[in-house]
């Protein structure tokens, strides 16, 4: 399992470390997929992977550790609208962020960035008023549209 390149393990490692964790086998396969996957991959669809590669991670350690790395900002968890819990890998401050376009119908995620720069002003500023506003620390946020894909609309 030697997926995540020098800068992503470092950056992992400093997030588990600043929260007292190792990275475990278990944790290290959750992020090594997470990493190398461009889906949005449920707890089922991830274990079955990590049983793949072997280590003794039973579905229950899966999601206890997808929690924790959820909990510590490594993991991005969101509802895709068909009541199962879709992770992704967070992305460190020096790469894109995106957002996610959501088919209702057959439960497509679509990443997309393209308008985010023209977003970024506008989401800083209004994260600003928010944490000024109510005293709270914003640090991260999701937007999700949801909708019908082409395909879905076409049928």
């Amino acid at each position: 399992m030697d997926n995540l390149s020098a800068k992503g393990i470092s950056w992992y490692y400093d997030r588990l470390n600043r929260h007292c964790c190792r990275l475990t086998k278990p944790r290290r396969a959750i992020l090594d997929i997470l990493e190398d996957t461009g889906e949005h991959l449920s707890a089922e669809q991830i274990h079955r992977q990590v049983s793949k590669i072997s280590t003794n991670a039973g579905l229950s350690t899966v999601y206890r550790n997808l929690e924790l790395l959820v909990r510590i900002g490594l993991v991005w968890k969101f509802d895709a609208g068909d009541k199962k819990a879709r992770y992704e890998i967070a992305k460190r401050t020096d790469e894109n962020h995106h957002h996610h376009l959501i088919c209702k119908k057959c439960n497509t995620i679509i990443d997309y960035s393209a308008s985010v720069d023209n977003e970024k002003d506008f989401i800083k500023m209004r994260e600003k008023n928010l944490s000024r506003k109510y005293n709270f620390k914003i640090e991260n946020h999701c937007i999700d549209f949801f909708g019908l894909c082409y395909k879905c609309r076409k049928s």
